[in-house]
This record gives C-alpha cells, sequence and structure tokens, in this order.
C-alpha cells in the first residue's frame, strides 16, 4: 500500500505537460546579445521564434486585434508594436527542447511559425535552444538507421495500436543478422512520436553506432496511455489524486507487442537480449513492468521515473541473475526537488541516488547519471539515452 500511494504521489508532480513551462524569472536589464538565429525547428521559412547565445527566445507575433498575447516560456507578456506584431524576449533558458504556447486574449493556440510537436495531450510548438553537447544527436554524415511506423492488433484492447520501430544501419543489408531490443516509452501527454521527434533517439543511435560506441539493436516506442492512465479525469485514489494503472499497457506490451516485433523484425527474442526504458511516466511503467517480468527483460532503465532500492526487490539472488543492467537517470534541477534527490520526495524507490548506491552495494550492475543544468525535459532524457545505449547488451 505504502508504494502505491508514494507512486501516486510522485506521478502527481510529473502530471504538468513535461518540459511545457519554466519558472517565471526576472528579465536582466542589460541588453541582450544580438546574435539571433532562428529556431532549428521553425516552420520553413519562418524566422521567429529566434534563440540567441544566451539561451534566450525572441518571439513576435502578427496579431493586430489581440488586445493581450503572452508566451508560456517564462510566462512572458508580449508588447504590441505600432505594426501590430507582439514581441518578447524570455531569460536564459534550459538548453535543449522546450514546448510552449500562445496566450491570444486569453485563448491558448500554438505558434503558427513553429513545427508542431505532441505534449501535454495535444499538438503544440515547441523551440530548440541551442546546446553545448548537441553533437551526439546532430544530423551527420553517417549511415542512418530507418524510423518506421507500424500498426499492430492488439488482443488486450481489441483495437489497433501505432508504433515506431528503429532498424539500425544495415538491417536491410545482412538478412542473416539479428538484434537486440529496446523497448522505449515516452512520459505523461505523449505519445509515440516523442523519441523520434522531441528525442532524436534515431539519430543518437546513428551516431554512437557510426562511432562504434554502442552495440545495434531495434528501439520500439508504442503509446503509453492506452489504458487506466488518467487524462485530466479517471478514477481517483487518496486525497483525491489520480489512481494510475498500467495493468492494460502491460498486456498491450506483453501479450501483443513484442510477440509482433519478434515475430515481424530479425530479433534476438529471449530475455538477454530484450530491454525496457522510459521517460517520467514512460519510466515508471518500466519500473513497474521489468522487475515483475524478469523472464522479459534483462536491462532497465528509469530517466526521471523513480527508481528501484534493494528492499524493494522480494529475490535478491534471481534479480541479479536476471537484470543486467540497471540505469536511473535525473536533470541536475530535479534533484533536491519533487521528483528526485536529496531533500526531495524521490518518488518509488526512495532517493534515486542512494537507491542506485544500494543496488550496487547488493551486485547489481547499477548506475545513476545526472544530465548537467537541465530539468524534467527532452535534454536530460536525450542524455539519458545517450549515456545508456553502449551500456546495453554488452553480452
Amino acid at each position: 500500500m505504502a508504494f502505491r500511494l508514494s507512486m501516486i504521489m510522485f506521478v502527481v508532480s510529473l502530471m504538468s505537460p513535461t518540459g511545457w513551462t519554466q519558472e517565471t524569472q526576472p528579465v536582466q536589464a542589460a541588453a541582450p546579445a544580438d546574435d539571433w538565429k532562428p529556431s532549428t525547428i521553425n516552420q520553413k521559412g519562418k524566422q521567429y521564434p529566434q534563440v540567441n547565445s544566451e539561451r534566450r527566445a525572441r518571439f513576435r507575433v502578427m496579431a493586430p486585434e489581440a488586445q493581450s498575447v503572452s508566451v508560456s516560456l517564462g510566462k512572458l507578456a508580449l508588447t504590441k508594436g505600432e505594426d501590430g506584431a507582439w514581441t518578447g524576449i524570455t531569460a536564459p533558458l534550459d538548453e535543449g527542447f522546450h514546448y510552449y504556447s500562445l496566450k491570444i486574449d486569453g485563448a491558448e493556440v500554438p505558434d503558427p511559425n513553429s513545427l508542431y510537436f505532441f505534449g501535454a495531450m495535444r499538438w503544440g510548438s515547441g523551440i530548440e535552444v541551442p546546446a553545448a553537447d548537441q553533437d551526439f544527436y546532430a544530423v551527420k554524415n553517417v549511415p542512418h538507421g530507418q524510423l518506421r511506423q507500424v500498426l499492430f492488433f492488439s488482443k488486450t484492447t481489441e483495437s489497433h495500436h501505432r508504433a515506431f520501430v528503429y532498424t539500425p544501419p544495415g538491417y536491410e543489408q545482412d538478412t542473416e543478422k539479428r538484434y537486440p531490443v529496446l523497448y522505449l516509452q515516452h512520459g505523461w501527454g505523449e505519445d509515440e512520436n516523442g523519441w523520434g521527434a522531441q528525442g532524436h533517439a534515431n539519430l543518437i543511435m546513428d551516431n554512437l553506432i557510426a562511432d562504434g560506441k554502442t552495440r545495434p539493436f531495434i528501439m520500439v516506442m508504442t503509446y503509453g496511455m492506452t489504458n487506466d492512465v488518467p487524462l485530466g479525469g479517471g478514477p481517483r485514489g487518496a486525497g483525491g489524486r489520480p489512481a494510475f494503472n498500467f495493468d492494460k499497457f502491460k498486456g498491450v506490451l506483453l501479450d501483443d507487442l513484442v510477440p509482433y516485433v519478434d515475430s515481424t523484425y530479425r530479433t534476438l527474442a529471449d530475455q538477454p537480449h530484450r530491454a525496457m526504458a522510459g521517460l517520467s511516466m514512460g519510466g515508471m511503467q518500466t519500473r513497474t513492468i521489468a522487475p515483475a517480468n524478469l523472464d522479459k527483460f534483462s536491462h532497465i532503465g528509469l530517466f526521471s521515473g523513480g527508481s528501484i532500492s534493494a528492499d524493494s526487490i522480494e529475490n535478491m539472488e534471481k534479480f541479479k541473475e536476471k537484470i543486467k543492467l540497471v540505469f536511473v537517470s535525473y536533470g541536475s534541477k530535479e534533484l533536491g526537488g519533487n521528483r528526485g534527490g536529496p531533500g526531495g520526495r524521490g518518488g518509488p524507490g526512495g532517493d534515486p541516488r542512494e537507491a542506485t548506491e544500494g543496488l550496487k552495494t547488493a551486485g547489481v550492475n547499477a548506475h545513476f547519471y545526472v544530465s548537467q543544468e537541465t530539468a524534467h525535459e527532452w535534454q536530460s532524457w536525450r542524455r539519458s539515452l545517450h549515456q545508456m545505449a553502449p551500456l546495453l547488451f554488452n553480452d
């Protein structure tokens, strides 16, 4: 019962759209650096929003008849010019991808200047703040794998589901070779597009493989909110908090998706060559499903999604025999807050650093990674995948 209540409390802290807003920060008096460039994820030909070397974002929205316009990033109120354009500049933002929306006369809408991304249970705008380490997910002149969209039928839900499947470079050429599989889940309010569109998971893998830093493997990403995960409503638990239930998703994953992938792709269809990982809610799904199905998964990755304590493992000897890796990660700005770390609630598994150290002491191959100067956002999770991938499937 204590585990379930801690899980509920932890997920509530994740319920805000991942990375949708940042805390309001005072705008510094000094003039921002005048080296603005359009965001790399603007719609073709659109000059705004822009970013500069200080990681600030500048917006320009044409709404001549509007009475007020603001941007969710930093809760920035824009100023109307004589030409009817509303403009404004944020305080410095974290590196990487951020969701945002416009509020025009009280109506929250996407920015027509940006590409659209699925988060907070809807399609909305995004901006990319260049990161110092962005090279690891850059598009390079290296062999590229394929990110395929597939449909599979789920007997669990009696409906079709969509998944994205990454096959590494060379998959089509060597038709005898078989590959391990990582099942990789998104966070609350997002969908199966996330790891490809926002996370650049395919590019991360392409570059790691080209550098000889990871064993090539297949990645599978499907929609994780096909069940009793409340979307603002749904069943309530203690104190009126949403009561999450991953039972149907477990059926979709174990009874439908894994058999489909093993029968459709050239996989190494056994427990030692099957991993599960996820971010935020996807990490919680991983924490709930993988340790309870030691015959299915041998590697576990939790990105901002709780941790696993030695005390929670009923049979440590069997766990050590079956589980070859536990990888736990957080953004440094999450540690000590509501989502994890010293002084915070930590969520399922307790303090993530201490829990991971406890696993190491017990003899588990456990790794704890911290993404510096990022929070509960995609840059933390891009870095997490980049760090975890070379640790997978090292037979």
